[in-house]
Formats: C-alpha cells, structure tokens, sequence
C-alpha cells in the first residue's frame, strides 16, 4: 500500500479497528477514512454505497461487526447474525461496486467447527457442527467469507479474511455483561481488590484451553498481510475448487501459536491486578468449545510472527482498564 493510498477502516472504534488504525498511523499512512456509527449505519446499504462511491478507497479493513461474549451470543442471537450479515454484505459489494484493490475481512476463531482437531487450521472451515454458543455469529462471519471468495472467482476481486483469534488489549470492552473473557476477568479482579471481596467466581469448569493474542499485534499482522507483494498475496484469494478439488478459503489465521487454561489465564489475571483473594469456578455456566487453538503456520510461512507475550499484554491492558475509570 502507498503511504498516500486512501484506506477506509470500518469498525474503527472497536479493538479490533482501532489498533488497525493506530498502527497505520504509525507506519506513515495520511488518507485514512473512518466513520463513526453516528455518522455511518454499515447495515444500511444506501448509506453505505453513498460513502464508498463518495471517498473511493483504495484498500478496505473490515473490521466492524457486532461481537460479545458467551452471555451476549446467547441473549441476542438474532441480533448477531442479521447485524453482521448487513454489514460485510454491504462493505464487500461495495468495495466490488467501487474497484477497491484489496479488501481485508477480520472474522473471529470460532467459524471453526466446535471439535476440529486441534490446532484449527484453515482447511478445517465447513467440516463440522459449530458450538452453539455462538452458531448464529460464526454462521455470519462464515458467510463473509464465502462473499470473498465467490467474489474474487466471479469478478477477480481481492479480498481476504483474517481469522485472529481471542484478543485483548487497548480500548477493549469492559462491560459487565457483553465482555469477552479477559476484560471480564480483569474488571471481576480489579472490582474484587478495591471491595475486598474473599471471592472471585469465574463462569465454567476453567477447565477449556483458549489462546489469547494482544490487539496490536493483530494490526501489525493484518497490515503486514496488506501489504505483500502480489504475487504472494494472490496465493491467498482462496482456490478455484470446482477445477481443482482442493479446498484452501481466502483465510489466514491470526495468532500466537501457543494456549492455556482458562484456569490458567485467571490465576495469570489475577497476579497482574494484584488480587489476593481466592477463585472458584461456577460449573453451571457454560464452558463453550473445548479447546480453540489456531494453527498459524500459513502467517508464519509468509513471514510474520507475534511478539508480545501474555504477560506482558496483561500489564498494558490492566493498566489501559486502569485509566479509563472515572
């Protein structure tokens, strides 16, 4: 990408989007474009068609959707799937309606079928039962990527989908009910610190392995991804199938390689925060998939691998929860 290139990042507000934004900011990038949901309804084709015919971006990260975790997915399951139908949707045929050269759709680990072996690669899409925690978001974000391919087969389009895996870091949601599992730990400790509390309970047996990946290096990824040279990044338009019989999605994992315990994480968590209390685990909850590791030989085979450790992650996304409470 041309350091004078017009980028549209959609979503930029999220964790996702934002360290995408910040780390493009970083490498020199001066025409960015973003549009808050005030000022831009993705769901709303119209809306959305008016903006890309209007800005013409040469390159697209598509990283806004509506995510949350096991209690949101299970809530609002409607919610999920028709708002991330509409968005990708929308932003996919548009960036094809306005020759956008490439385009980058961020997904999530959980378009893996729940008991794919382990770790998940990306030829594993499409081969099993999901889990059905989260079945009507992975189903949308399944559909996303099958927009790109059938798009890039049909009209020679570039689009790819990113698959990170569970993230965390700077601006992430903190909420007590729609949170993903480390802003939720860190918040359930860090509340229990400054009460006291003898207790902490954590939802499930603990007993699930998760991977965990820091949000900026995520971006670096997705933008290291970006900007190939052709030729590698045409290997990963996905393959022509019905010619072929290979099975190989416009998708490359995003990750760290390595898991842990939920168990594990809390302990971890709760070392960071500085909590002294004890923790149990609440087995009537649900656990969700018993194990999601990413298999991320296909990034590493093209040249990047992540570099902050959990640890590390930890202290900068307590203290990034730390600043922003009132």
């Amino acid at each position: 990408m041309d350091k004078n290139a017009k980028i549209y990042i959609a979503g930029h507000r999220g964790l996702v989007g934002s360290a995408i934004v910040r780390n493009l900011q970083a490498h020199g990038y001066n025409q960015l474009i973003t549009r808050t949901h005030a000022e831009l309804d993705l769901t709303r084709q119209e809306a959305t068609e008016a903006l890309f015919a209007k800005e013409k971006p040469d390159y697209v990260f598509l990283a806004a959707a509506k995510v949350g975790g096991i209690h949101a997915n299970n809530a609002y399951p409607a919610d999920f799937i028709a708002s991330n139908l509409a968005i990708q949707s929308n932003v996919i045929n548009a960036a094809y309606r306005n020759r956008v050269k490439r385009l980058l759709f961020l997904g999530s680990s959980c378009i893996y079928p729940k008991l794919a072996p382990q770790p998940l690669k990306e030829e594993s899409l499409l081969t099993g039962p999901l889990e059905a925690t989260n079945r009507p978001y992975a189903l949308a974000k399944i559909a996303g990527i099958e927009m790109c391919w059938s798009y890039n087969r049909q009209y020679g389009t570039r689009f790819v989908a990113a698959m990170p895996t569970n993230l965390y870091g700077p601006g992430d949601n903190y909420h007590p009910d729609d949170s993903h599992v480390i802003p939720a730990l860190i918040r359930k400790f860090h509340e229990a610190k400054q009460a006291k509390a003898p207790t902490v309970s954590v939802w499930g047996t603990g007993t699930p392995r998760r991977e965990f990946m820091y949000s900026e290096d995520m971006a670096d990824a997705c933008i290291y991804l970006m900007t190939l040279p052709d030729d590698t990044f045409n290997t990963l338009l996905g393959s022509e199938e019905a010619a072929t019989g290979i099975f190989m999605p416009p998708v490359v994992n995003i990750g760290v390689g390595d898991d842990l315990t939920i168990k594990e994480l809390a302990e971890t968590v709760k070392s960071v925060v500085g909590y002294e209390g004890n923790t149990e685990f609440d087995d009537s909850k649900p656990d969700g998939t018993p194990r999601k590791l990413m298999d991320v030989s296909r990034l590493r085979s093209l040249g990047w691998q992540a570099k902050t450790s959990l640890q590390a992650g930890l202290a900068k996304a307590c203290h990034d929860f730390q600043a922003g409470l009132p």
